[in-house]
């Protein structure tokens, strides 16, 4: 018997079946230190219809500028308990929501630092390969300085940023608009 590569195909349509065991929300953990934030959004496409089938990954640092990864070789603090990665699923409307906690700065790319951000992965049916993009925290000064974020052109950072959600400073709104208007910034790998 000869195997051979097989082409690539899209996500789904089942796509919620098989990693509902995968699912995480509590990107953080109980035990990691920082300030609590709650992220919750939606996904969807180029006529602002819902994505239900959607999922969204989430890599981030510690609040010390610290990833659970051994390629991380920083000797900065990792707290018990802190995994760094989550995955949520879309519900029928598109919506999302994960709980974490707001990331300290990580080195960049050729020296300095980049501002606190969430790399985020998005999957879902009809995709040949997922998307990648980012979440960047409102109000934050560093933002101004990351040096990824300064190569979107600047009337589309807000894509980017996520936005507070009412009262409440610990729960943001971030969106994934597919195309169109508005579409989110996403980054060639």
């Amino acid at each position: 018997m000869k195997l051979s590569a097989t082409p690539n195909q899209t996500f789904g349509p089942y796509f919620h079946i098989g990693l509902k065991h995968l699912i995480r929300s509590d990107i953080a953990g109980p035990l990691a230190k920082g300030e609590r934030v709650a992220i919750e959004g939606r996904v969807l496409d180029g006529d602002g219809k819902p994505v239900n089938d959607a999922a969204i990954e989430i890599w981030q640092a510690n609040m010390h500028g610290k990833y659970a990864h051994p390629d991380d070789t920083q000797t900065k603090p990792l707290e018990p308990g802190f995994r760094g990665f989550g995955r949520v699923a879309t519900d029928e409307e598109g919506r999302f929501r994960f709980v974490t906690i707001r990331p300290g700065r990580v080195p960049a790319p050729g020296g300095g630092l980049q501002a606190p951000h969430l790399a985020v992965i998005v999957g879902m049916r009809g995709l040949l390969k997922h998307l990648v993009t980012r979440i960047y925290f409102p109000d934050e000064q560093s933002n101004a300085e990351d040096p990824i974020l300064q190569l979107v052109p600047a009337e589309r950072r807000g894509t980017l940023i996520a936005k507070k959600a009412g009262a409440d400073a610990r729960t943001l709104e971030w969106n994934v608009i597919l195309q169109g208007k508005d579409e989110t910034v996403f980054f060639d790998y």
